[in-house]
C-alpha cells in the first residue's frame, strides 16, 4: 500500500482556513490531520467543536482527529458529531483503555492509540487486535514544528512486528518532525501514514510538498 498523507491543519493559516483545506481536497493528500488540546494534558490550547463541523463542511477527505486531552471518553459520541472519521486517544490518558477503543467503534469511527515518544510500544500488546491504527509520536505533543525524535524510527519497526507477528492490518501514524528526510526513514521502517504540518504549510508550493511525502 502506499503511505497515505494526513496535512496537519494546526499548521495553516487560520485566517485562511477554508482556502488551505481547499488545498488538501485538490491535493494528493489522504486525510486531514486535527490535533485537538484542551490546555491541560498538553500545554496547548487548539481546535473545538465548532471549528472541526466548519471544516467537516468544506472537507471532502477523511478527518483524522487527534485528541490531546483529559478524558476523551466525555467526548466522543460529540467528535463522530462534529465530523471526525477517524478518533485517536492517548494511552497515556485512558484508564480503561479498551473500553474507549471499544466506545470509539460503537459510533461508527476508526479507533486509534498515540504513544508519547517515552511510552513503549510493548503496552499495546494486549489492545493491538483491537486497533485500526497507532500513533506514534515522533516530537512530544503540544506544539507544531518540533525537532524530530529519532527513536521513533526503532518505534514503528517494534509496532510493526508486533502488527506483523499477529497477522494483523493495523496501521502505523507518525506525528512530529515528518519531512522529506524523516519521512523516507519512517516508510521504510514501516509506517503507513505521514502526518505533516509545518514541513507542508510553511512552503511556497504546499501541494507539491504533499506530492513529495506522497512519492518517498
Amino acid at each position: 500500500m502506499k503511505q497515505l498523507i494526513s496535512p496537519s491543519v494546526l499548521s495553516c493559516d487560520f485566517a485562511n482556513i477554508q482556502r488551505d483545506v481547499e488545498m488538501i481536497n485538490q491535493s494528493n493528500a489522504d486525510w486531514f490531520h486535527i490535533d485537538v488540546m484542551d490546555g491541560v494534558f498538553v500545554p496547548n490550547i487548539s481546535f473545538g467543536f465548532p471549528v472541526l463541523e466548519a471544516i467537516k463542511k468544506h472537507a471532502i477527505k477523511p478527518m483524522d482527529v487527534h485528541l490531546m486531552i483529559q478524558n476523551p471518553d466525555m467526548y466522543i459520541e460529540q467528535f463522530k458529531k462534529s465530523g471526525a472519521d477517524i478518533l485517536t486517544v492517548h494511552y497515556e490518558v485512558c484508564t480503561h483503555l479498551h473500553r474507549t477503543i471499544q466506545k470509539i467503534k460503537e459510533c461508527g469511527m476508526m479507533a486509534a492509540v498515540a504513544l508519547n515518544p517515552h511510552t513503549p510500544v510493548s503496552l499495546l500488546e494486549d489492545v493491538i487486535t483491537d486497533l485500526d491504527m497507532v500513533l506514534i509520536m515522533s516530537v512530544n505533543p503540544g506544539y507544531g514544528g518540533q525537532k524530530f525524535i529519532d527513536h521513533a524510527v526503532e518505534k514503528v519497526r517494534q509496532t510493526k512486528k508486533m502488527i506483523t507477528e499477529k497477522g494483523l492490518k493495523t496501521l502505523i501514524e507518525v506525528d512530529g518532525g515528518v519531512n522529506d528526510i524523516t519521512g523516507k526513514l519512517l516508510i521504510d521502517a514501516g509506517a503507513d501514514v505521514l502526518v505533516a504540518g509545518s514541513y507542508v504549510f510553511n512552503s511556497e508550493n504546499p501541494s507539491s510538498r504533499i506530492d513529495l511525502l506522497k512519492s518517498l
